[in-house]
């Protein structure tokens, strides 16, 4: 089964394929598919945005189309930067830049107060246009220094303190049994073999 997955992202592309490589699904970045769209990612929640994204792409392919939309969202910060995570502190800024300005804002805060989340909603649309939504989260602390070198974005700031590890500092193999995707990619196949 071809699965085109609404990202321009490789590294999560990479995660995606390797949570789903034991299943009988073919996954195909957009870009791959000779997709280029540039979609305006509008809603307010995580689930909103990974459904735009997933009907904007099945509007230009055959075959099965999936979108995640996933962030970061931080307690003593209302939930920031939530579902603009990847835009958090200017779209062109680096992740190391984005978790500078974190630090900013939590400078202030106890550790024990900087409690998170890691939230991912995936929508997938059918062929014949219907469609589903799930959402996942796994539960964190951010720290004030990056340790590990697996994952990207803000991994290596989310420690996990029933691994006493961040997801940056976790193996692979690991993270996708317990990251927020693999949770999510995981509710996801449920809801497709009820279909």
């Amino acid at each position: 089964m071809d699965f085109i997955v609404a990202t321009k992202n490789k590294d999560k592309l990479v995660e995606i394929r390797d949570i789903l490589a034991d299943l009988p699904f073919h996954i195909i970045g957009m870009e791959e598919a000779g997709v280029h769209l540039d979609i305006d990612e509008n809603a307010s929640t995580f689930e909103g945005n990974a459904l735009i994204k997933a009907q904007a792409l099945h509007n230009v392919v055959d075959g099965y189309c999936m979108a995640d939309d996933s962030g970061l969202c931080i307690d003593a910060l209302d939930g920031a930067p939530g579902i603009y995570s990847a835009r958090f502190f200017g779209r062109d800024s680096s992740y190391e830049e984005k978790i500078g300005e974190l630090w900013r804002l939590l400078k202030d805060v106890p550790f024990e107060k900087r409690t998170a989340q890691f939230v991912c909603a995936i929508a997938v649309v059918a062929p014949d246009g219907s469609h589903f939504t799930v959402k996942e989260k796994v539960e964190g602390i951010i720290i004030d220094e990056m340790r590990g070198e697996n994952g990207f974005g803000y991994d290596p700031v989310f420690y996990v303190p029933s691994l006493g590890k961040t997801t940056a500092e976790i193996p692979e193999e690991e993270k996708n049994q317990i990251s927020h995707r693999g949770l999510a990619l995981r509710a996801m196949l449920d809801k497709l073999k009820q279909a």
